[in-house]
C-alpha cells in the first residue's frame, strides 16, 4: 500500500515510473562499492568453479531484472541470452514475457435496474516492463486477477439487464481500458477482455421467454390483420373493375368453368351467370 501510495503521489507531482525507478536504484556507496569488489576478487581467485555461477541465462520469452544488494543495476532488464552476475552480491528475477490468459470466477452482480446475474470473462495481459512488474508490486499475475474481479463488479453495476445482453463488446472495451490504465505503474498490459457467459435467475428466464412469445404472438396477429386488409382492398378494386365491364364479368366466369373442368370430379357445378339472375330478380 505504502509503494502505490507512493506511486500515486509521484504520479500527481508529474515524476514517471522510470523516474521513480531511477531515484530508487541510486549509487551502492562506499560499503556497497567495497563488497562489490571483494566479491568480483573472491570470482577471479576461483574463476574454474565461480563461472558456473557467474553466467545465466535465459529464454527469448524471458527477461531477469538483476539486483546488486538489494537495488536495481540497471533501468533495463537483461536478455535473452547470457548474462553475467556477481556469486555473493547479485541476485535476479525472472520474468515472463508471453501473454497469460485467465478465466474471472463467476460473480454475482447486482445490476442498475436490480436484476442479480453471475458473470464470468476471460482476461489475456502481458508484461510490457519487468523491471515495474517486479519493483511496483509484489505478484503482478494475481494483483491482476483480483483487480479484473473487482473492474467487472464495478463496469456491469452500472449497466442494466438489457445493456448487459446487447452490448457485451462496449462492456469489454470499457473493461479493458479500466484495467490497462489501474495496471500501466505495475508494468502490466491487457490486451483483451471478453465476457464469456451472462446466466440469469431462472424464474426471470421464464418471464422473459413468455414476454418474447407473447411479443411475437402480437406481431403475427397485426401482419395477419394488414394481410386481410390488403385482401379486402384488393378485392374492392376488383369489383370495381369488373362492374365497369360486362364483357369482363363474362371472361371471368368462362375462365373459373375451365379451371373446374380441369379437375377431376365426379360432380361439376355450374355457377348461373349474374345478368340471367338479375333479369329475374327484376321480373
Amino acid at each position: 500500500m505504502e509503494m502505490d501510495d507512493q506511486m500515486e503521489s509521484q504520479k500527481r507531482r508529474g515524476i514517471s515510473k522510470d523516474d521513480l525507478i531511477s531515484e530508487r536504484t541510486g549509487s551502492l556507496g562506499c560499503v556497497g562499492w567495497i563488497l562489490v569488489i571483494l566479491s568480483g576478487i573472491f570470482t577471479f581467485l576461483l574463476f574454474p568453479i565461480t563461472i558456473w555461477f557467474c553466467l545465466k541465462i535465459v529464454q527469448e520469452y524471458e527477461r531477469a531484472v538483476i539486483f546488486r544488494l538489494g537495488r536495481i543495476t540497471d533501468r533495463k532488464a537483461k536478455g535473452p541470452g547470457i548474462f553475467f552476475v556477481m556469486p555473493c552480491t547479485d541476485s535476479f528475477v525472472k520474468v515472463d514475457l508471453r501473454t497469460v490468459s485467465f478465466d474471472i470466477p463467476p460473480q454475482e452482480i447486482l445490476t442498475k435496474d436490480s436484476v442479480t446475474v453471475s458473470v464470468d470473462g476471460v482476461v489475456y495481459f502481458r508484461v510490457s516492463d519487468p523491471i515495474a512488474s517486479v519493483a511496483n508490486v509484489c505478484n503482478a499475475d494475481f494483483s491482476t486477477r483480483l483487480l479484473a474481479q473487482t473492474t467487472l463488479r464495478n463496469v456491469l453495476g452500472t449497466k442494466n439487464l438489457a445493456e448487459l445482453l446487447s452490448d457485451r463488446e462496449g462492456i469489454a472495451h470499457n473493461m479493458q481500458s479500466n484495467l490497462d490504465e489501474a495496471t500501466d505503474n505495475w508494468g502490466i498490459k491487457v490486451e483483451r477482455v471478453e465476457i464469456k457467459d451472462v446466466k440469469l435467475p431462472h424464474q426471470l428466464q421464464r418471464a422473459m421467454a413468455a414476454e418474447a412469445e407473447a411479443t411475437r404472438e402480437a406481431r403475427a396477429k397485426v401482419i395477419a390483420a394488414e394481410g386481410e386488409m390488403n385482401a379486402s382492398r384488393a378485392l374492392k378494386e376488383a369489383s370495381l373493375v369488373i362492374s365497369e365491364s360486362p364483357s369482363g364479368l363474362q371472361l371471368r366466369y368462362l375462365q373459373t368453368l375451365s379451371t373446374i373442368a380441369a379437375e377431376k370430379n365426379s360432380t361439376i357445378i355450374f355457377p348461373l351467370p349474374m345478368d340471367i339472375i338479375s333479369h329475374f330478380m327484376k321480373k
